[in-house]
């Protein structure tokens, strides 16, 4: 039995991986969980799965759940201290990262100094500091199995081939709800509408990042540094119908392609029980009613945010650290309606300008090349911006 710790538990990753788990509990046990405020999930998913830690976001929110709690054998903590004991919990073998945003950084690094496998959502984790995670994971002789539907994808699609065989990976986008929309009224498109997405249900963020395409941005990042693949050879193709979730196409002209319906407890259980896999209870993919697949280049100026997303890796070192950081200001800015959605881009990429990227030595160095960031979006924002 594989003993777990989940880190974001009640967002949408980590409620999907709570529902794979409960289809096969004689082969895991959930050992930890950390939340966000959610405290009423939280008291549910404590009276389901018993763990013996668990965290939230802040101190008020553990007080709540402590009152509440209906299992006191469950230890309650809080905030940053509270991420890092759920991710280093003596008896946890696998860590799975479903925290949304930069927060994961942190407590996905505790998790490898104390030797813990991870099953990685997190994808801001590798886009901040993909060269120092890699480096402690490799140390350890630990794994990193990813959870996104692309990565599992092409984890999938090489399994059993040879890394100098591979030619290029190409990562599929949905396109998301603005595919068809004309430029002119990109400008004036609202939240409300960039979070319907066609196909998947996501939080927000995540949500947001695809209607932009920088989630196909940062998903170029960390499939960059999970399978030490230069961006040469990483190509991202639109595919609406998101059936295809990525492709590896070999030197004899081979392309290997992992389908499956969109749902993410498909990539969630290959993850968790790798190289076994468990029988699903989802529907089978019909390939008859499914109808035509469709495959298109990405246009860079409906998607600009894809561009600034290669152009970063390409510098390296604290520059992707920056992308993501400006990225995180520029979505919560548009969501509260102080950014236009073709403003998001723009912002990163002038901040971006006025990045210095230095060598990613230590976490320090990416955390400061972050707040940096962070702050220079928030002030230009704060002034009007543009």
């Amino acid at each position: 039995m594989k003993k777990l710790a989940i880190l974001g538990c009640t967002g949408s990753i980590g409620v999907n991986v709570l529902e794979v788990i409960a289809l096969h509990p004689e082969k895991f046990q959930v050992v930890a969980l950390a939340g966000g405020k959610n405290v009423t999930r939280m008291e549910e998913q404590i009276q389901r799965f018993s763990p013996k830690l668990a965290s939230v976001m802040d101190a008020d929110s553990a007080k709540l759940l402590e009152a509440a709690a209906p299992r006191k054998t469950t230890r309650v903590l809080s905030g940053l201290e509270g991420l890092k004991a759920v991710a280093g919990h003596p008896e946890v073998e696998m860590v799975v990262c479903a925290l949304s945003g930069s927060v994961g950084l942190i407590p996905t690094l505790a998790a490898v100094q104390a030797r813990k496998n991870l099953a990685l959502a997190n994808k801001e984790a590798l886009v901040m500091a993909g060269e120092l995670l890699v480096r402690e994971t490799q140390e350890r002789g630990l794994r990193i199995y990813p959870i996104d539907s692309e990565h599992s994808a092409i984890f999938q699609a090489l399994a059993g081939h040879r890394q100098e065989d591979v030619r290029r990976i190409i990562l599929t986008a949905s396109g998301g709800p603005f595919l068809q929309t004309p430029l002119a009224e990109l400008a004036k498109v609202t939240p409300q509408q960039a979070l319907i997405h066609p196909q998947w249900r996501m939080g927000k963020k995540v949500t947001i990042d695809s209607a932009s395409l920088m989630n196909k941005g940062l998903e170029v990042i960390e499939a960059h540094w999970l399978f030490n693949v230069p961006p040469s050879q990483i190509e991202v193709r639109i595919h609406p119908q998101s059936i295809i979730h990525s492709m590896v196409e070999y030197i004899d002209g081979s392309i290997i392609a992992q389908m499956a319906i969109p749902d993410m407890r498909g990539p969630i259980a290959y993850a968790l029980s790798y190289p076994e896999r468990l029988e699903s209870k989802l529907p089978p993919l019909d390939l008859l009613e499914i109808g035509p697949l469709t495959f298109q280049r990405v246009d860079p100026e409906r998607f600009p945010a894809l561009g600034l997303a290669y152009r970063a890796l390409e510098v390296g070192g604290t520059m992707p650290a920056v992308l993501n950081a400006a990225n995180e200001v520029a979505v919560e800015a548009f969501l509260q309606g102080r950014l236009g959605f073709r403003q998001m881009a723009r912002l990163i990429g002038e901040i971006m300008d006025h990045h210095q990227s230095a060598p990613v030595r230590s976490l320090d160095e990416v955390l400061r090349a972050h707040a940096w960031a962070t702050q220079e979006a928030q002030d230009r924002i704060a002034r009007g911006y543009p």
